[in-house]
């Protein structure tokens, strides 16, 4: 029998274990459970003492409530009143009251940093931090101390909009790890989505723009230290919260963010501002064309683009405007695809998803006319809705004029009458409809859609046994 030793946890070198002599756990009272905790949140009962309101807390405000039996805490521009929470703590009273009446991010951070406070202290909730309005930019970047009050306050006085656009306007905090920089913007908006977002980091220059209907949200700073060029965007839709995630160079403590550039922390309409927005389009053929000819308009003097419009996207609204005789500027072409990679193939599998549907259609045209060596054509196609699937017609018509041409939908929201396959791409689902028709037969499989469908399907297929010379992958 192999005897298996019981694993510590955390593990030693977890980030949730702390340094000889640093925060211990206490004993709890019976009854102060974890899951005693949540199930005091969900009962209903007011933890705030204000009766489900939401206030703005002044720093004077907050520096009152500093006792046990009243104890309020700042953490990331909001305050919580943790009172409740006091006997629930893991860490003991005498560690919440540190940060009693005062800022406590940094004392978080320093011992807390993985924990999910926002959800497990949000029946807290007593509202965000007031702090007063700054005057002009250069305070903002002369002191750490100034540039704490910028993160967890109001825009400076001569950039706030006025009293009724104040409570709509986005602020932006930031917080660190030994490898990551993380900075959270609150766009205060119901709805957000990834079109509405402008993130661009070159030579330590970090921009992020948040587009809110007319007006747009600047974070704009020269960064306190070098970071690498690959970074991630990541974005709470419902609750209107951006992330910003940095890899540092260098694993060393940041003093500060950056020197905030001169239209930081701004919130002013997007015409003032002056933005360029680029997106990455496909050209494609003007139909699917059923009898395997290239349409005779090829002259070189049309391009055909196959666009979604999206009702609150930032791009695809000001294209859906524009009139015959409007101008765009086009780039030169891009990508690093070659025909030959399809010309040697005998098995050609598409994952598509949404528009990532786009590059297939040509590449479809392409492998079906001019070569001759294939013997199956798959188009694996993911939708949310039965009315997002693009071309469903003429994509059925090719399936019946060529019996080396498959295609398959798979809905993740379809309605109770749809008879296909449902789902979202996974493991399984891969493994059932990409298959090489022999053993040995040489495969291509391109893969196209949003990032997290597209990094997924690369895991799967490699899981699978394919290689990374036998998969492409179509990239904005």
């Amino acid at each position: 029998m192999l005897n298996v030793p019981p694993q510590a946890f955390p593990a030693p070198s977890s980030q949730q274990r702390v340094a000889a002599g640093g925060r211990a756990k206490v004993p709890l009272k019976p009854g102060r459970s974890l899951m005693d905790w949540i199930r005091l949140t969900k009962s209903g009962k007011d933890l705030t003492g204000l009766k489900g309101r939401l206030i703005e807390v002044t720093e004077d405000e907050l520096a009152k409530h500093n006792k046990k039996e009243d104890c309020w805490i700042c953490i990331r521009g909001f305050v919580y009143n943790v009172t409740p929470y006091m006997e629930y703590h893991p860490g003991g009273e005498d560690e919440l009251m540190k940060a009693a009446g005062t800022d406590g991010t940094d004392l978080f951070d320093q011992v807390h940093r993985w924990v999910n406070y926002e959800s497990m202290l949000k029946e807290c909730l007593v509202g965000r931090m007031a702090v007063k309005p700054i005057a002009a930019l250069k305070e903002i970047s002369s002191t750490l101390s100034e540039e704490k009050k910028q993160l967890n306050g109001m825009l400076p006085e001569k950039k706030v909009l006025g009293a009724s656009a104040k409570d709509l306007t986005p602020s932006y905090d930031w917080f660190q790890t030994d490898s990551l920089i993380t900075i959270v913007i609150y766009t205060k908006q119901k709805v957000m989505n990834a079109d509405l977002v402008i993130v661009d980091c070159q030579d330590k220059r970090l921009r992020g723009e948040i587009i809110v209907d007319d007006h747009s949200y600047l974070v704009e700073v020269d960064l306190d230290h070098a970071v690498q060029e690959d970074l991630a965007v990541n974005i709470a839709e419902k609750v209107g919260k951006v992330e910003i995630v940095l890899k540092k160079k260098d694993n060393i403590h940041w003093k500060m963010l950056g020197q905030p550039l001169e239209s930081h922390n701004t919130f002013i309409k997007r015409m003032d501002r002056g933005t360029e927005v680029v997106k990455p389009y496909t050209p494609v053929l003007p139909f699917l064309p059923l009898d395997f000819k290239e349409p005779s308009r090829y002259d070189g003097a049309h391009i055909y683009l196959m666009i979604k419009i999206y009702s609150c996207g930032l791009f695809t609204q000001a294209l859906d405007h524009l009139q015959i005789g409007d101008y765009i500027s086009v780039s030169n072409p891009e990508g690093n695809f070659k025909k030959s990679q399809v010309q040697t193939s005998e098995d050609l599998f598409l994952l598509a998803a949404g528009t990532g549907f786009t590059p297939m259609v040509k590449l479809l045209n392409f492998a079906l006319t001019e070569v001759s060596c294939l013997r199956t054509v798959k188009l694996i196609f993911f939708n949310k809705t039965e009315d997002d699937i693009l071309w469903r017609n003429q994509l059925e018509q090719l399936a019946l004029k060529d019996e080396r041409f498959e295609v398959q939908f798979i809905l993740s929201q379809p309605t109770k009458d749809w008879l296909g396959k449902q789902g979202k791409i996974s493991s399984s689902l891969l493994s059932e409809f990409v298959k090489r028709s022999r053993k040995d037969s040489k495969v291509l499989i391109c893969i196209c859609g949003p990032t997290p469908f597209t990094e997924q399907g690369v895991q799967y297929l490699k899981d699978l046994g394919y290689s990374q010379e036998e998969i492409h992958t179509f990239t904005a």
